[in-house]
């Protein structure tokens, strides 16, 4: 079994800064294996945010974010910085693992419990 944790999630207003966190744990996580950040807010789908390769070396991001948030991982624990925040971006955040790096949610084995980001204007 996996454990995905998340953190750093809390309550900013518009234009402000969050760096979320998530630490991976379990005798079967992969290592090689990418992780990612989906989010979703009250009433919509969960949507893709932002993935990184097991390198590292490739990421990919939803458009709605691309300049203004930044992905990044060490081993197990993966980041992602958000800066320029939108009330849009409102929404519960939730850590995530796979075989691959995909856009899709049905690509990934493990979910974190989600951490909350509201975004006030």
């Amino acid at each position: 079994q996996v454990q995905l944790v998340e953190s750093g999630g809390g309550l900013v207003q518009a234009g402000g800064s969050l760096r979320l966190s998530c630490v991976a744990s379990g005798r079967t996580f992969d290592r090689w294996y990418a992780m990612g950040w989906f989010r979703q807010a009250p009433g919509k789908e969960r949507e893709f945010v932002a993935a990184i390769s097991w390198t590292g070396a490739g990421t990919n991001y939803a458009d709605s974010v691309k300049g203004r948030f930044t992905i990044s991982r060490d081993n197990a624990k993966v980041y992602l910085q958000m800066n320029s925040l939108k009330p849009e971006d409102t929404a519960v955040y939730y850590c995530t693992t796979g075989p691959r790096l995909s856009t899709s949610p049905h690509d990934y084995n493990y979910w974190g419990q989600g951490t909350q980001v509201t975004v006030s204007s």
